[in-house]
């Protein structure tokens, strides 16, 4: 009895920081014009902390996470329905590729009719290689290939284009596509599938199944990483907007808050909104490079994006979709290799994201096993 009160006093310390935080997670700069007023920074913040009652919420928001994490680590509540969770999302992880691949397709394939590169922020040079890339990633042909060569040219431009930081988590999907391959269903698992019988007559003259053979044995090994990148990556991602957005750049920031009367939804003055989002984005990409509490924290942030989508309806609609599509990916992976979660009780807390062999292997019931559950 008494850790299902925990547990629904963690549920409920949840709900409040995300209901406070949530209309103010945006993509700032795609829904406001011009910098703002100017606004110093450090100043800034400092007024706003200042003030007793600001300083208070911030003290309390704080020792409200801290408590409920102890308390979850502590008295492990609903521990036979997380179980049971884990084993069911371990059901999903031969989809993961073909995820990847549709949270990275189709917001390019978008960006680029919509005449931008990666980030509604950045002009594109030309339209049709990111329609291109993202045809060829949806269908799942040459998948790998088109990945790196999406990656490469992201990187290439970064130093001349700052603002494709603001989609910086395209840089841990398509990490992890190179990674994990493309997965089933797809265009590359077809013609595969076929070469690999010597009695057809297109195995005789496939003119990538060597090449594709030898990149798959050097790259299986860590194809567990793809968890890693994507959560680093979209931890970053946050990181970035919650600073340079809104604690770097207040006078815009406040401009959100002003557009949207964001006042009017949770009545703090407009400072608190901003460094409060800024604090909260920030707070949740750290816990996410670092990998603690990685599926919790995955759940908030798809409450966020969400939240954000129709509370701010300016915000575009193509920027949220890798978004959505990798927290859903983390959620069913877990942390990923070199994560705290890993190292909490000595167990990992994630499952395995190599797609070899999940057609035929059975799941392994993991609902008996339930002392000591991950917290990821």
């Amino acid at each position: 009895m008494f850790t299902r009160r925990a547990g629904a006093w963690i549920l409920a310390a949840t709900a409040l920081l995300t209901a406070l935080a949530g209309r103010a997670r945006a993509h700032v700069r795609y829904v406001t014009e011009g910098s703002g007023d100017p606004v110093d920074a450090v100043r800034f913040v400092v007024d706003v902390l200042s003030d007793p009652l600001n300083a208070a919420l911030f003290a309390g928001g704080g020792l409200l996470v801290a408590a409920a994490a102890a308390g979850y680590l502590y008295f492990r509540p609903a521990a036979y329905d997380l179980a049971v969770l884990r084993t069911t999302l371990h059901e999903y992880v031969d989809l993961v590729p073909w995820m990847l691949r549709l949270s990275v397709g189709l917001p390019l394939v978008g960006a680029g009719f919509a005449g931008y590169f990666f980030s509604p922020a950045v002009p594109a040079v030309t339209r049709l290689f990111q329609v291109a890339v993202g045809f060829f990633l949806l269908f799942g042909l040459a998948t790998r290939f088109v990945a790196a060569v999406a990656l490469l040219a992201y990187i290439v431009r970064l130093p001349f284009e700052p603002q494709l930081l603001l989609a910086s988590e395209y840089v841990g999907a398509l990490f992890g596509i190179v990674l994990v391959g493309s997965g089933r269903p797809s265009a590359d698992q077809m013609f595969k599938e076929v070469a690999d019988d010597d009695r057809t007559l297109y195995s005789s003259v496939d003119p990538v199944r060597s090449v594709s053979r030898r990149f798959d044995a050097v790259v299986s090994p860590y194809e567990d990483h793809a968890a890693t990148g994507v959560r680093v990556a979209l931890g970053v991602n946050f990181v970035y907007l919650g600073f340079v957005e809104k604690l770097l750049n207040p006078g815009r920031a406040l401009q959100v808050v002003e557009k949207y009367d964001l006042t009017a939804v949770v009545p703090i003055e407009p400072g608190m909104w901003v460094v409060g989002a800024g604090l909260t984005e920030m707070a949740l990409g750290t816990a996410l490079v670092l990998g603690v509490f990685t599926r919790a924290n995955c759940a908030v942030a798809f409450v966020l994006f969400t939240t954000t989508l129709f509370g701010l309806p300016d915000d575009p609609v193509i920027a949220h979709i890798s978004l959505f599509g990798l927290a859903s990916m983390l959620f069913i992976t877990g942390s990923g290799p070199l994560a705290l979660d890993n190292l909490v009780h000595g167990r990992t807390a994630s499952v395995d994201t190599s797609t070899t062999g999940t057609e035929e292997s059975e799941v392994t019931d993991e609902t008996t096993d339930v002392d000591e559950p991950s917290p990821g």
